[in-house]
């Protein structure tokens, strides 16, 4: 990766034209050939950048000013940097990124209420993870106090998507004499936010919605340490 800080004026042209003024940014240069520009404001978005794959030529204006010329093969779209001033320009080599780790994915939600499902529930406990069916597997099967059976559906996000997802799975599932002995199968949609209407559709459905405390199910959570 090359990184630059300059003063530099960039202008954009293709689908739409944009020009920045004259002011000092960071460009910045990546190995899979993209070109970023960035302030220092407006978080992690870029001002303006070309997509890989594009070339980068390094020029001269007739001026004698520096001008970088970005393209791309595939598009008409150029990108020109003029440059009058560079303050820093470096380069590192990164190495192969061994890409993003989530904290508080659907599985460590599902293995952590698999050990924990009366967190959902007063009474419940697990029967089985990964619970197969003949559209996918439902996250947790679980029974309650009264034997009734229990499929929990398990989302980051708690959205309408996710509520149909387990309405299906309920339909097949009090298909099944084994599962309804006690009873029709209930179901849970479990999630660390779930959209209002979301909660509407699931209550509308006889779902039962549980918010997730994914620090508090770690241990991490300590309740003396709120303010409130």
């Amino acid at each position: 990766m090359r990184l630059v800080v300059a003063r530099c004026q960039v202008d954009y042209a293709g689908r739409l034209t944009a020009h920045l003024p004259m002011a000092t940014r960071v460009l910045m240069i990546k190995a899979d050939g993209s070109v970023l520009v960035h302030s220092d404001g407006g978080s992690y978005k870029p001002l303006n950048w070309m997509s890989p794959p594009c070339t980068l030529r390094e020029g001269t204006t007739d001026d004698g000013e520096v001008e970088w010329t970005v393209t791309s093969p595939k598009t008409d779209d150029t990108l020109r940097i003029l440059i009058s001033e560079v303050v820093h320009d470096s380069r590192y080599d990164l190495g192969v990124d061994p890409g993003l780790v989530k904290d508080g994915v659907e599985k460590h939600l599902q293995e952590l209420l698999a050990e924990h499902p009366a967190t959902l529930a007063e009474g419940l406990s697990l029967v089985r993870r990964e619970f197969p069916t003949a559209i996918g597997p439902v996250d947790l099967m679980c029974r309650d106090a009264a034997g009734t059976s229990v499929a929990v559906e398990i989302k980051r996000r708690g959205e309408i998507d996710g509520v149909e997802q387990l309405t299906r799975y309920l339909e097949l599932l009090n298909r099944d004499p084994a599962l309804t002995r006690k009873g029709a199968v209930r179901g849970i949609f479990a999630a660390q936010e779930i959209k209002p209407q979301a909660r509407v559709l699931a209550t509308d459905r006889g779902i039962a919605c549980a918010v997730v405390d994914y620090d508090a199910l770690r241990g991490l959570d300590d309740p003396g340490s709120r303010l409130f």
